[in-house]
């Protein structure tokens, strides 16, 4: 039977946890982003065709689930619209044959929006619509990239401003979050890792040579978020006692508990020994001494034996009692 996680990740199956809230927050604002939009449009403008352009939705989706990314920034949704909208409809008034003009209007959307710094994908469907919308959205002309098009762009951005403002974990635009913020309990122990200039991640995404949906505060909050999650993972040398288990917190095959037999205590690192052996998982029976500090980066967790099987000791429980 084929690895289940290999065909998720061919199929890009996002695996990547996310709350009940979070997910019910982002249909409600797309709900309310959409219904603003045709309330709106429908006040000032009198035109049923005038009224909604259709990817407007894809862009709801974008603000409201993912208000962070940066294809969903001000810049992009704006830009993305009204450059797209302008190349659709030029397109379609100087090229006859309707596929061409389809084609070429996508393609110069995305083109045009690569060099504008301003990518969001519903841009290419805006250009599509101004080609292929029919002839109510033909006879607006330039109209077009007015009403429907800039209004839309406007009246969508707007809400998902105030719909995000509303929710402390969500802000938009992006930069309303304070750059290179941390979580206060892993900025510390991220620095021992060193801070990533920002030259230096300009130059790691240059070379990946792909567009990368996520925005530099995002990446070092996440690189801070990774790191300061180690930190707190490194096993504290002076918890490493003769007499007591350890196990390197892996998986199947990989996992093992060591018994320290017998240590000699020194001031200096490379001095301060620790004997152990192997009772159960891999390398069971074989034996090693090390560093107290290597032992400590080797460790994950402290057991003790409770009948066949090995228990969790708390940080602050003595394994003794």
């Amino acid at each position: 039977m084929p690895d289940m996680k290999k065909w998720t990740e061919m199929l890009g199956i996002e695996l990547t946890p996310v709350s009940h809230t979070e997910k019910l927050v982002s249909a409600l604002g797309g709900f309310a982003g959409i219904v603003s939009i045709l309330l709106i449009s429908g006040h000032f403008v009198g035109s049923a065709s005038a009224l909604i352009v259709a990817s407007m939705g894809a862009s709801a989706v974008l603000l409201f689930a993912v208000p962070h990314g940066a294809l969903s920034q001000p810049w992009p949704v704006l830009g993305g619209h009204v450059i797209s909208a302008c190349i659709g409809v030029t397109c379609a008034s100087v090229i006859p044959q309707p596929h061409l003009a389809a084609g070429l209007a996508v393609g110069l959307a995305i083109g045009v929006m690569y060099y504008l710094r301003c990518i969001h994908p519903p841009g290419g469907a805006t250009a599509l619509s101004a080609v292929m919308g029919g002839e109510s959205v033909h006879a607006l002309g330039y109209q077009f990239v007015i009403t429907p098009v800039l209004l839309n762009a406007l009246v969508i951005l707007a809400i998902a401003v105030l719909f995000n403002y509303l929710f402390a974990w969500r802000r938009y635009p992006a930069s309303l979050v304070s750059r290179g913020a941390q979580p206060p309990d892993t900025a510390a122990d991220s620095m021992s890792y060193g801070r990533i200039a920002h030259e230096d991640l300009v130059y790691a995404l240059s070379q990946i040579d792909s567009y990368v949906d996520i925005s530099e505060d995002d990446l070092l909050r996440i690189y801070a978020l990774a790191t300061g999650k180690e930190r707190q993972r490194r096993f504290d040398p002076a918890r490493i006692l003769p007499g007591h288990y350890y196990s390197n917190g892996q998986h199947s095959d990989e996992w093992a508990v060591r018994q320290v037999v017998d240590a000699s205590p020194g001031r200096d690192p490379e001095r301060d020994m620790v004997v152990y052996k192997v009772v159960a998982g891999a390398g069971r029976r074989g034996s090693g001494v090390l560093t107290r500090a290597e032992f400590a980066a080797w460790a994950r967790e402290e057991l003790m034996r409770d009948g066949d099987n090995w228990t969790r000791v708390p940080v602050n429980q003595d394994p003794s009692s």
